[in-house]
């Protein structure tokens, strides 16, 4: 009974192998995938590694500390001009003023704000332009409008004093889709975006003091530059229609033409390499009134998985290079020569935010070693590349990196799964053997 059980595997397995010897691929038996081997893949089709890049210098996200403070609008002064403010002798001492910031002194005199043309008005004389000035050269501008143009006061006799009591703030809004906690694993929170209207003084109302008040530098779930959006500039809607007018240029199976930001549109790249180097000036990271601060999440780039990895999505990383055997293992696949069979846990793991159906191809002591990567195009087409796994030790070709939006199937080759198959049946026929030996 055993030999009868042992013939029938040897001529199973005989055909099995004269199905293998015959030119047929797995991809033959059990669908076919037309893919173009890795090693004849033009360079451009690659990409480029991450690890190239170089990160920005923190500094070009800082306006300069100012050396000295210049009015302009929404400024508020304190000023006290002897029998002026408050208005004549015997009034009584000026008001001393404590702010609110214990980094600024106190100041003595009457509030005073700069009004939107940049001037300043006092009693007795025609409003006085200071936008620009420092507050020395105001209070020379107020001295000379009193003593010289005026004679209302007498030079060197009447007291005038100038200070700031409190600086201009430029309200500006902070629009985050990325979570800013700190963390060495990327992980994939369903948020919407958070938009923080905050108030930057004068002299500070930069990029770098802006994120740092909404949660330090972009997540890893952002991308790798932040947007500001001018408060001036052109009217959205009119740049809507300039864009929905590149867009229906394009020409069918042609790349997108290239869509040019709106004139009101700065992009701050926070990661570059190195024959780009940013062209920004210290003008471009300055936060003005109205001014948007965006900075937008990595939705896009993610990898997918089919075929023995079932169906799987999983998010890139930001900062450097993930290639096919950091993502099959990501995705819970076999990794390594030993021909170890995953366990059915591991099979069933997930990626970060997709989920794993049931898994193709069977189970048995030769893992799988075809890797199909499917690579969209930018007219629309795609891709497929194939990767032998099997020569990833002692070929770096094969060890594609991934890009955004890849899809990945991993398969087994005919020869595996006839092996895998040929085991399976001699286990199966001893089994049965053994249970009709014994009258069962």
């Amino acid at each position: 009974m055993i030999r009868n059980a042992l013939k029938s595997t040897f001529l199973g397995m005989a055909g099995l192998f004269l199905l293998a010897g015959s030119g047929c691929s797995s991809t033959s038996l059990f669908g076919y995938i037309p893919a173009i081997p890795v090693e004849r893949v033009s360079p451009a089709m690659l990409g480029r590694p991450r690890e190239d890049m170089q990160e920005i210098s923190l500094s070009r996200l800082r306006r300069k500390p100012p050396e000295t403070h210049l009015l302009g609008p929404d400024d508020i002064l304190a000023v006290y001009i002897e029998t002026i403010l408050p208005g004549g002798e015997g009034a009584g001492p000026p008001p001393t003023n404590f702010p609110d910031n214990p980094d600024q002194n106190p100041t003595i005199g009457y509030p005073l704000p700069v009004r939107e043309d940049g001037t300043i008005s006092l009693p007795f004389i025609p409003p006085l332009p200071v936008e620009g000035l420092s507050l020395v050269q105001a209070t020379e501008l107020i001295r000379k409008a009193y003593t010289i143009d005026r004679k209302l006061l007498i030079e060197g006799r009447d007291q005038i004093s100038v200070a700031l009591l409190q600086a201009r703030t430029h309200k500006v809004i902070v629009v985050r889709q990325d979570t800013t906690q700190p963390s060495n694993v990327i992980t994939h929170v369903d948020k919407d975006a958070e938009s923080k209207a905050i108030e930057l003084p004068e002299g500070e109302n930069d990029l770098l003091n802006a994120l740092s008040k909404t949660g330090g530098l972009p997540g890893l779930d952002a991308l790798n530059e932040v947007t500001i959006i001018r408060s001036d500039g052109v009217d959205g809607r009119d740049w809507d229609k300039v864009v929905a007018q590149i867009r229906l240029r394009r020409e069918p199976c042609t790349c997108p033409l290239p869509v040019p930001d709106a004139p009101n549109v700065v992009r701050i790249p926070l990661r570059f390499f190195s024959e780009y180097v940013p062209e920004f000036s210290e003008e471009d990271i300055i936060l003005h009134k109205g001014d948007i601060v965006v900075i937008e999440s990595r939705e896009r780039e993610k990898f997918y998985t089919g075929g023995v990895l079932g169906g799987g999505e999983f998010d890139l990383p930001r900062d450097y290079d993930l290639d096919i055997m950091g993502a099959i293992a990501l995705a819970g696949g076999p990794v390594g020569s030993s021909g170890a069979v995953l366990s059915q846990s591991a099979l069933t793991a997930t990626g970060s935010r997709g989920s794993s159906g049931g898994r193709s191809g069977g189970s048995g002591p030769l893992p799988p070693t075809d890797a199909i990567i499917i690579r969209k195009l930018c007219d629309g087409g795609q891709i497929a590349i194939r990767v032998d796994l099997k020569r990833v030790f002692d070929d770096p070709r094969q060890r594609i990196l991934i890009q955004p939006e890849d899809v990945i199937v991993l398969r087994y080759k005919l020869v595996e799964e006839v092996v895998n198959t040929a085991l399976g049946l001699i286990q199966f026929n001893f089994l049965f053997s053994g249970l009709s030996g014994n009258g069962l």
